[in-house]
C-alpha cells in the first residue's frame, strides 16, 4: 500500500553530516569576466556520448512508437486524417523544444557573473556534491530537482553547472516565459524547453511531452531539471510535490528501458529573496506582474541593492532502482507493449507519491538557514503581543533582549538537526552577527533607542502593515519544517484533555490531518512522525516520557511556549475560516470568490478588534484551508 511504501522510504535517518562550502564567486571576483565565459567548455555526458543535435532530438520524438500510436487513436476518435494530427503534434514539438547553442550559453555567463557579483556577496556550493553529479551523469541519466524559492533558481542552477565543467540540464519551464521577446529564445537556446501550465485531457499534448522528456532520459542526452512543487513557493516554505512530471522521469526505468535513473535533489537558500515584498503584494491579492522583457528592465533597480549570499546544497543522489525494490513489481509493465500509455497503478503513484515526498524533505533538510530566519521569527512572536493598529504601543524587542532570544534559539535549532549557517560563538559574536541580518533586511525592521521593531510602511494602515510581517512571515516560514513535528506534538501537549500519551498522539494526529496540505507531512507517516517529535522534545529536555505518558517539564517551557506559538497564526487561520463559514457564507459561494471573502472578513473583525493577534499570517494559506477542508 501507499502507506506502507511511504514508510519504507522514511527510515532513513536525517544526514547529520553535510559538505562543506565554497565561495564561487571570489575567482570571479579576481579574475577577467569575459575569459570565463570564453573558457573551454566540455562536459563528460552519460556513458561519454557526444552530445546529440535537436533536430536528431525532434525526429527521434516525432518517429517514436508511443507517438504514433496515439496519432492513431486520435485520428479514430475526431475522424482527423493521421497525417493532419502528424503535423499537430510537429508543432506542439517546435513550440515546446530546447535548441541549446553553447554561444548564448557564453553570453549568459558573462551577464550573469556581473549581475551576480553586484547582487550577491557570496555564492556557496558544496563542491563534493558537484563531483558526485559528475560520476552520476556519466553512470545514468540523471533528474535535478531544486527548491524553487525565486526566478533566480534555474538560472543559478545552469550557471553552476557551466561554471564547474558539468553538463547542461534541459529545464522545464512555463509558457509566461516564452511570451517574453528575445528574452524567452535566449532561454530556448540556454535549455530551457516550455511546457503549458495545464493540458489536462489534451492526449496529444501529453504523449508530444512525456515522449520528449523520455527521449532525452532514455539516451542521456542530458540532465533534465524541473521543480518539484511546480511554482516557486510565495511563502518560502515547501509546497506539496507535484507528482505528474516524477510520473513521467521515472517511467524508462520501471518499463526496463533504462537500469536506473538517478534523481538528485538540490536545496537553495537565499539570504534576501529578490522577490520579497512583490510575493507579500501577491498574497494581498495585489496581481502578479506579468513575464515580460519590459518589466525585467524595469527591475534594474534591484541591482542598486545587497542581497546577501546564497547557499547551494547538491544531495546524495536517489536511486529509483534501489527505492522501488520490493516496492513496485515491475512485471505489471511486461503485459503489454511498452509503447502504449497506461495510466499507474495506485500501488505505482503511491510509490511515486511517497518518493516525492522523500524529496522535498531532503531538500528541507539541507536548507542552510541564516540568522535572520530566527530574529524574524523571534520578531514575529513578540509583534503579537498586542493590538497590530496601536501606533503609540512600544512593540518589538529590546537589541539585547533579541540578541539572547535568538542565541538561545540557535542552539534548540542545532538540537534538532538545522543546517545553521551561524559565524562565531560567544554572545558578542552572537550580537554583531544579528546587527549584520538586520542591517541586511532594513526594508523590513528599524532599530532604533535600542528597540528592534518591524518597519511598518504606513503605521496605521493594514496593508502597509501587512506587506512587512507577510514579508517577515516568509523569512520565518524557512525554519518551520525544522520545527514543526515537535510544534504539532507541543500543541497536542498543551490541548489533550490528559498527557495520556494515547490522547496526545490522537490530538497530534488531528492536527497533522487538519495541516497535511500546509506543509511536508508524508501520507501515512503518522507514528513516525510523533515518534520523531517525542524523541526530539525529550532530548531538549522539553517533555519528560514513559511508557503510558508525555509530561511537560519546567525548563521545557520556553520551548514548548516558542513551539506553540510557531502554529498558532496556521491553526488561527483555519479557525477564521470556520467563523466565517458559519456566520457569513453564502450557498452561492464560488471557489474563485473564496479567497477575497475570507479576506475582506478578517479585515473587518481586525477593524472591530474582533481578531486576537496573528492576523496576516494565514492570508498564506487560503487555497490550502478550502482543500483541507473539502477533503476532511
Amino acid at each position: 500500500s501507499s502507506s506502507s511504501a511511504s514508510r519504507g522510504l522514511f527510515r532513513y535517518p536525517m544526514l547529520k553530516k553535510r559538505d562543506d562550502f565554497e565561495d564561487m564567486l571570489e575567482e570571479r571576483r579576481s579574475s577577467s569576466d569575459l575569459k570565463y565565459a570564453f573558457k573551454c567548455y566540455t562536459p563528460v555526458l552519460y556513458k561519454g556520448m557526444p552530445p546529440c543535435k535537436t533536430t536528431v532530438l525532434k525526429s527521434m520524438v516525432l518517429h517514436s512508437d508511443q507517438l504514433r500510436y496515439v496519432i492513431n487513436q486520435v485520428s479514430k476518435e475526431t475522424g482527423e486524417s493521421a497525417g493532419a494530427i502528424q503535423e499537430e503534434a510537429s508543432a506542439i514539438l517546435e513550440e515546446m523544444a530546447h535548441r541549446l547553442q553553447l554561444s548564448t550559453v557564453r553570453f549568459f555567463a558573462f551577464a550573469l557573473t556581473k549581475a551576480f557579483k553586484t547582487l550577491f556577496r557570496s555564492i556557496h556550493v558544496n563542491e563534493e556534491g558537484l563531483q558526485r553529479l559528475q560520476q552520476a551523469i556519466q553512470d545514468h541519466p540523471v533528474v535535478l530537482l531544486p527548491s524553487h524559492r525565486s526566478y533566480m533558481d534555474f538560472l543559478l542552477m545552469s550557471y553552476i553547472l557551466y561554471t564547474y565543467d558539468l553538463a547542461l540540464p534541459v529545464i522545464a519551464a512555463g509558457m509566461d516565459f516564452m511570451g517574453m521577446k528575445f528574452v524567452g529564445e535566449m532561454l530556448r537556446m540556454s535549455g530551457a524547453f516550455f511546457i503549458r501550465r495545464s493540458f489536462g485531457g489534451d492526449k496529444l499534448y501529453w504523449a508530444v511531452f512525456s515522449e520528449y522528456v523520455k527521449t532525452m532520459l532514455r539516451n542521456g542526452m542530458a540532465p533534465v531539471e524541473f521543480f518539484l512543487e511546480g511554482t516557486r513557493s510565495r511563502t518560502c516554505k515547501s509546497l506539496t510535490p507535484k507528482i505528474g512530471l516524477l510520473n513521467i522521469v521515472m517511467e524508462p526505468f520501471l518499463k526496463g528501458e533504462v537500469f536506473d535513473v538517478s534523481l538528485v535533489p538540490v536545496s537553495i537558500s537565499y539570504e534576501r529573496i529578490l522577490e520579497e515584498s512583490l510575493y507579500a503584494r501577491e498574497l494581498l491579492g495585489v496581481p502578479k506582474p506579468k513575464e515580460s522583457t519590459s518589466g525585467l528592465f524595469k527591475a534594474r533597480k534591484v541591482l542598486s541593492e545587497d542581497y546577501g549570499s546564497i547557499h547551494v546544497y547538491f544531495g546524495h543522489a536517489v536511486s529509483v532502482r534501489t527505492l522501488s525494490e520490493g516496492r513496485v513489481d515491475r512485471r505489471q509493465f511486461n503485459l503489454q507493449p511498452r509503447f502504449i500509455p497506461k495510466k499507474p497503478s495506485e500501488d505505482t503513484q503511491g510509490f511515486v507519491s511517497a518518493v516525492a515526498y522523500r524529496l522535498v524533505r531532503s531538500q528541507e533538510e539541507n536548507m542552510v538557514l541564516m540568522p535572520w530566519v530566527l530574529l524574524a521569527s523571534l520578531l514575529l512572536q513578540a509583534h503579537y503581543r498586542g493590538p497590530l493598529l496601536e501606533p503609540h504601543r512600544p512593540q518589538g524587542m529590546t537589541l539585547e533582549e533579541l540578541t539572547q532570544r535568538a542565541v538561545w534559539l540557535r542552539g534548540l535549532v542545532r538540537g534538532l538537526g538545522a543546517f545553521l549557517h551561524w559565524p562565531g560563538e560567544t554572545p558578542l559574536e552572537g550580537g554583531r552577527v544579528g546587527l549584520a541580518s538586520l542591517s541586511l533586511h532594513q526594508g523590513l525592521v528599524r532599530v532604533s533607542e535600542g528597540r528592534v521593531r518591524l518597519l511598518l510602511e504606513e503605521p496605521g494602515l493594514l496593508l502597509g502593515a501587512a506587506v512587512a510581517v507577510l514579508s517577515c512571515a516568509s523569512y520565518r516560514n524557512q525554519v518551520l519544517h525544522v520545527f514543526l513535528r515537535p510544534a504539532l506534538l507541543a500543541t497536542a501537549v498543551h490541548t489533550a484533555s490528559s498527557g495520556k500519551k494515547e490522547e496526545v498522539f490522537d490530538t497530534f494526529s488531528f492536527l497533522r490531518n487538519v495541516l497535511a496540505n500546509e506543509f511536508i507531512l508524508c501520507p501515512g507517516a503518522a507514528v513516525q512522525d510523533f515518534e520523531e517529535a517525542c524523541q526530539q522534545l525529550v532530548q531538549s529536555g522539553a517533555l519528560q516520557a514513559s511508557q503510558q505518558q508525555l509530561t511537560a517539564t519546567d525548563r521545557g517551557e520556553p520551548t514548548l511556549a516558542f513551539l506553540t506559538a510557531m502554529l498558532e497564526p496556521f491553526l488561527q487561520g483555519y479557525q477564521v475560516v470556520c467563523r466565517y463559514l458559519c456566520e457569513e457564507a453564502s450557498e452561492s459561494l464560488t471557489e474563485k470568490l473564496f479567497v477575497p471573502a475570507v479576506r475582506n472578513f478578517t479585515v473587518k473583525l481586525l477593524l472591530a478588534g474582533n481578531l486576537s493577534p496573528p492576523p496576516f499570517l494565514f492570508l498564506l494559506c487560503l487555497s490550502f484551508v478550502l482543500y483541507t477542508y473539502t477533503s476532511l
